[in-house]
């Protein structure tokens, strides 16, 4: 089934936040990463499960096993608007590189179809799986949480070490790339945080970076789905607490955004 069919739980039409011009997102099941902040809390599992749904006030399955034909038909639907802003078709999750034979598939029949493909990943996976999601996908939107091992682990449950090894791959394979760094209260979020992460972006020649301020977009899921939300209490961040942090990538010489 992993082949042929794609655990999905939300295809999002007319993103605009999720690459250039108008988008279709494609939201899949499945994560390797934990992070203990995450907004899309219902793509952590790989198999569809029960969540409460406040609109229905009733538990509704989240996560439906669908085609890379049924998900084309439903793409093809807004090929005008993705041709008049220079949108196409992102996949996200969870991390696309737990579903990558479907994937894959998926980004191939967009390209037949002349659909700009994008991806969103932790690029957390063996070199051989991230060298295929290279080859197949037009624009590579990653994000890294942390520059320290250690501390990367605490709060995602993996190591850092083959994120970066396929991190240089991306810079290497000469793919549009964009880096993002999540800005999370109590993780990363000093002044020297950004140091070491500017060092870091530095010493791989990453010339532009986008951060992205803490928010709590996701907190009432953790609720719908039984679960403990460490950060329930915690005050989102803005774009202007992050400008200090800009100025450092700034002074390293790296073009640094807010989103």
């Amino acid at each position: 089934m992993v082949d042929t069919k794609g655990c999905i739980f939300n295809i999002q039409r007319f993103s605009i936040h999720d690459g250039p011009g108008i988008r279709t997102t494609v939201f899949f099941k499945g994560c390797p990463l934990q992070c203990t902040w995450c907004s899309n809390p219902e793509s952590q599992k790989h198999l569809p499960e029960w969540m409460w749904d406040n609109s229905k006030k009733s538990k509704v399955i989240t996560g439906e096993y669908f085609s890379v034909d049924e998900v084309i038909a439903d793409v093809q639907k807004d090929i005008d608007y993705y041709t008049e802003s220079g949108g196409g078709v992102t996949v996200t999750g969870g991390e696309v590189l737990a579903q990558l034979p479907f994937v894959i598939n998926l980004l191939k029949k967009c390209k037949q179809k002349g659909i700009h493909t994008a991806c969103e990943t932790s690029a957390y996976s063996s070199k051989k799986k991230f060298l295929l999601l290279l080859e197949n996908v037009d624009l590579l939107i990653m994000d890294i949480k942390h520059y320290n091992s250690d501390k990367h682990r605490e709060k995602t449950g993996v190591k850092l070490e083959p994120i970066i090894e396929n991190l240089k791959l991306a810079i290497s394979s000469g793919n549009e790339m964009l880096l993002r760094i999540p800005i999370i209260p109590g993780y990363n979020d000093s002044l020297a945080d950004s140091e070491q992460f500017a060092l870091l972006l530095s010493s791989l020649r990453i010339q532009t970076v986008e951060l992205l301020p803490f928010h709590q977009f996701g907190k009432s899921k953790y609720r719908f789905l039984d679960r403990e939300y460490e950060f329930m209490n915690t005050p989102q961040l803005s774009a202007n607490d992050l400008l200090p942090h800009k100025k450092i990538f700034t002074s390293y010489g790296i073009h640094c955004k807010i989103a």
